[in-house]
């Protein structure tokens, strides 16, 4: 039995590649007051991407569950130089799981993943396609340039989250990468392959391998609307990263306890050492009590992380559907209908 999966009959030479296609993957929620901007961008994208290397273009939008007017705009937007889809989702599922919509319905030969709010810069993508077509590369990501308009403590946060998630893992993950990227055929294929449910894009991409390589950028400030990712959700998205996609926590939960024994060995051969010097005994009710309340405290915590990788088992186990599609549009560049909406009651 092959436990691996054979991808190589997917390598693309520079001459091979182009006939493939792009597949532009978009998240959106809530997104309607900038939707039609991005489309006449992404539009003009796929012509300038035609131009230059014969590239055939669809965009995929996958509405997650709005509560705005999104997916109404996103069906009469029109399929001018490039084929479009429209997934809309039965609820919001999180970014994770449309960003795995997308990447099931792309039925181009690359993917390309960026945000619905204007921040990633379709000019980029050039840069990004020149990357896969002329030099080879099989995943082209993208990372924040710089974080200077951040607070310190946001900025020591995310290093220490990489340094967390990066600790004794043998592919790590880039600092400061994020879901704006290019796959190559065969790297679209490889993380279709994945089992999981508890998706961790950034880390995934990052563990297929291939040929990786590195674009700075400056994200572009919002056009509309504010961000739905308060601290709260950052840091409940990187407690999801972390028991995804790293043992690490295990790790420290396990060094933090063999350093509290040693702490309590030591403290108790100093209590011993007193004895029999002086014949003195240490008062113990403080001592006890700042004991207790300490590994308390600590096995609290060790219960709580063991209890995070418990209930990734279960829901792994469980094997729900990561998605339900509701709603499914498609329109043809070439002018032909678009096919009529149908209801699923799967996931696809």
């Amino acid at each position: 039995m092959m436990l691996g999966s054979d991808v190589s009959s997917l390598t693309a030479t520079a001459k091979t590649a182009a006939a493939q296609g792009l597949s532009i993957v978009v998240p959106v929620y809530n997104e309607a007051a900038g939707l039609v901007a991005l489309h006449q961008r992404l539009i003009d994208l796929a012509s300038s991407l035609r131009a230059r290397y014969g590239l055939t273009c669809e965009v995929v939008y996958v509405d997650d569950g709005s509560a705005d007017n999104t997916l109404a705009i996103a069906r009469g937007l029109p399929a001018d130089g490039l084929d479009l889809q429209v997934v809309s989702l039965s609820r919001n599922f999180g970014k994770e799981a449309a960003l795995m919509a997308g990447l099931d319905h792309a039925r181009r030969g690359a993917v390309l993943f960026m945000d619905g709010d204007g921040q990633h810069p379709p000019t980029l993508v050039e840069q990004l396609v020149a990357h896969w077509i002329d030099d080879g590369y099989d995943v082209v990501y993208t990372a924040k340039a710089n974080r200077d308009n951040e607070s310190a403590l946001r900025r020591l946060s995310v290093r220490g989250f990489y340094a967390l998630i990066n600790w004794g893992a043998r592919q790590k993950i880039p600092e400061d990468a994020g879901d704006f990227r290019l796959l190559s055929p065969r790297a679209a294929l490889a993380l279709r392959q994945l089992p999981e449910r508890n998706r961790f894009f950034k880390g995934l991409a990052s563990w297929i391998g291939f040929r990786q390589i590195r674009v700075d950028y400056e994200p572009a400030p919002r056009a509309h609307g504010v961000t739905t990712f308060n601290a709260g959700r950052l840091i409940g998205l990187s407690i999801e990263g972390l028991t995804s996609f790293s043992v690490a926590p295990l790790r420290f939960a396990s060094l933090l306890g063999a350093l509290l024994a040693g702490a309590a060995f030591l403290f108790g051969l100093s209590i011993l050492w007193e004895v029999l010097t002086t014949g003195k005994q240490v008062p113990g009710y403080p001592s006890l009590m700042i004991g207790v309340m300490t590994i308390g405290g600590v096995q609290l915590i060790m219960i709580g992380i063991v209890g995070e990788y418990i209930g990734k088992i279960l829901s792994e186990l469980k094997a729900r559907p990561i998605y339900f599609v509701a709603e499914h549009t498609e329109k043809h560049a070439d002018g032909g209908a678009a096919q009529g909406a149908t209801e699923r009651t799967a996931a696809e």
